[in-house]
This record gives C-alpha cells, structure tokens and sequence, in this order.
C-alpha cells in the first residue's frame, strides 16, 4: 500500500473514531435530564418524564414531549419520572428516556460514546448505582463512570481538587437538598433532605385545595408560584390572577381569584423550611471545618437556589457569607465537563470505587486532550 493510501485510509480512521468517541457528562434529576457533549456544551436539557401506553406499556414520548401530555393525558395514557431523588425507580424507562436524550445530544452525528461521566446522589446505595450504571449502558452510552453529584457541583462551583481548607456546597433541586462539604478533593460531610423546589409547588396545590375549595394541577401552581411569589416581597400583595380547576365539593370546572398575599407566605414558609435544614446540616462539622465556613460562606447551586429571598434568608439564619453561582442548573454538569480536561482530578476522585478505578486505568488515555 502506498503512503498515501495508508495517510487515506489513517484520516479515515481518525474521523470515523471521532465519531465514535465522543465525550458526555449526564446530570440525571427527578426533575430534569442535562446532558453536556465535549466540543458542543449543553446539548440537552429536558424534564425527566416519560409519556406511556398504560394498555400495552410502550413509550409514547420522552422529554419535551412527555411534558406536553402532562396534565391532559388520554384515557390510555400516563406520565411517568422515572427517577425518585436521583434513584431509578423504574429501570426499563429510564434506560429508554437515557437512550433517548443522549441520542438527541449527539445530534445524529454518533450513535455510540466511548466514555461518559454521570453524577449521582451522596447517599445512593451499591445496588442503585449498578442499577443506574446498567441502564446507562443497556442506552449505549459506552463506558460510564460516576461522581457523586456534590463533588461535581463543588467543581462546577470553581473549587479545586487540591484545594486544602473546605468549602460548603448547597444542592437545591426539585426533590430535594443536598448540603455537601468538600476539601481536598473529597467529601467531608454529606447530608440530604427530601425536600426541594417542587415542594413549593405541592404546597401551593394543598392550600388551594385546603383554603380556596379548588384542586389545581402542578402547570397552575407553577405558574401561581412564578407569577406571585417568585420575588423578594410582591410590591402589590393584592395583585390578583385567575386559576381554574375542579372544584371540590361539585366537581364542576371552576374558576377563581387568587392574591400574591395569600400564596407567598404559602411559598416562603417551604423556602424557610429548606434554609432552616441546610443551616441544621451546619452544626454538624468539626471546628476547623467551621472555621475554613465562616470565611468563604456557602456556594449555592442547583435550579432552586434562583428562587427569591433563599439567599438573603440563608445569610440571616447562619451570619455566613452566601453566593449562588452562575448558571447554577448547570454546576454539576459543569463540574463533570472538567474532568475531562483534568484525568489526575477524576482519578483522585474515584480513588474509593476499585471497579471505576480499573475502569479508568484501562482507557485512561481516552480522557488526555
């Protein structure tokens, strides 16, 4: 074969290895899937639902789609999340939702990935990882390795792996909030509570319920939380929308007023609840840990940390420094996108998985730029 041939023939390997070896990182919520591609940022960032057949059990739609049978679903048909706290709890739909949105991620330009970082929750259990880890790779993710979700949001937030003194890191997601304390590259101390931005929502759809005699669904009382208590204190507490529902007593649709002055209270005593639980998880730490917090604070991330007064609360309940980082939906998959920029980090980082690690060392390469 002549050199230019074999010169052909290489280029056509390399491009045809480009299309398979591309790089993702997946942070997977109860509430939204993110999926980032190397090269392309956030390719992906949709609710984790599955719409299905209840008759014959096959999946309608995924994502976005899902989304749009929420609350009017057909007679045969039901939507689903998947995963509970980060958990799967329904193995089959969460490797269908997976296979789904990485395929949409990649664009079509490549079917397979050769290697994938993907958070997951402090506290999940040997089972559950292998469960999440099996349906990654049933998707045709490829290879995956995990992070656990603190340490990557950490990351995200700009602290280094060998950074000595701690720092806090404050997760508040749909379901709910994890308080994470990281130094040297490792977690400190952990603690999560089962209670998070869709908690609002709940709140807001038992007190109709309780109160106005009204059941709402959860697209109503997002937007009842949106339009009347997502700000620092509502300059009009008589501003007044409508929302309609069924009402209880006659079953009948049925329509009403409703104020800022009577659903931000309901809304800020859960967002009070939430601060009072991360300041709780504050007292649990060793001196030189406090003291390394009382100088750099709190880092909040997570969609939840955006809502309003949570930070100036957080500040007054623990007299700490508190800032919510940019983009703080996206700090976890921000976090893992810098591993792959950084082997010696996430080799540091998995240090305590013997499987990963094994993992890790064969393809290590696979993660040099």
């Amino acid at each position: 074969m002549s050199f230019i041939s074999k010169t052909t023939a290489f280029l056509g390997m390399h491009a045809l290895r480009s299309l398979v070896s591309d790089s993702i990182a997946i942070d997977m919520g109860s509430a939204t899937t993110v999926v980032y591609v190397r090269g392309r940022g956030v390719a992906v960032d949709e609710p984790s639902l599955v719409a299905i057949s209840t008759s014959t059990g096959d999946v309608l739609a995924i994502g976005k789609e899902a989304l749009e049978f929420y609350g009017r679903e057909a007679r045969e048909v039901t939507v689903i999340a998947p995963l509970l706290s980060g958990v799967v709890a329904d193995f089959e739909r969460t490797r269908a939702m997976l296979e789904v949105l990485v395929r949409k991620a990649r664009g079509g330009v490549s079917y397979f990935s050769r290697r994938a970082l993907m958070s997951v929750v402090s506290d999940v259990t040997q089972v559950e990882r292998r469960a999440l880890l099996n349906a990654a790779e049933n998707a045709r993710i490829g290879r995956v390795w995990m992070i656990e979700e603190g340490l990557a949001a950490a990351f995200g937030a700009g602290v280094r792996v060998d950074d000595p003194h701690a720092s806090a890191v404050v997760d508040i997601g749909s379901g709910k909030t994890s308080v994470t304390i990281v130094a040297q590259g490792a977690i400190v101390h952990a603690r999560s509570t089962r209670l998070g931005s869709s908690d609002i929502n709940a709140a807001i759809i038992d007190h109709v319920r309780r109160h106005r005699g009204l059941v709402i669904g959860a697209r109503s009382a997002e937007r009842l939380k949106l339009e009347l208590a997502a700000q620092a204190v509502p300059a009009d507490l008589g501003e007044e929308i409508s929302i309609k529902g069924r009402d209880v007593v006659t079953a009948r649709p049925e329509r009403i007023e409703i104020t800022a002055g009577e659903i931000y209270p309901v809304a800020h005593e859960v967002v009070r609840k939430i601060a009072r639980g991360i300041a709780s998880a504050l007292t649990e730490l060793s001196p030189e840990v406090a003291g390394d917090l009382y100088d750099r604070g709190i880092i909040l991330t997570g969609g939840g940390a955006q809502f309003p007064t949570l930070e100036e609360y957080l500040r007054e309940l623990t007299k700490l420094p508190v800032r919510i980082v940019e983009e703080p939906r996206y700090a976890i998959v921000r976090g893992l996108e810098k591993m792959f920029d950084e082997p010696l980090w996430l080799r540091r980082v998995l240090r305590n998985d013997p499987q990963l690690l094994v993992g890790l060392q064969s393809e290590s390469s696979g993660f040099e730029t």
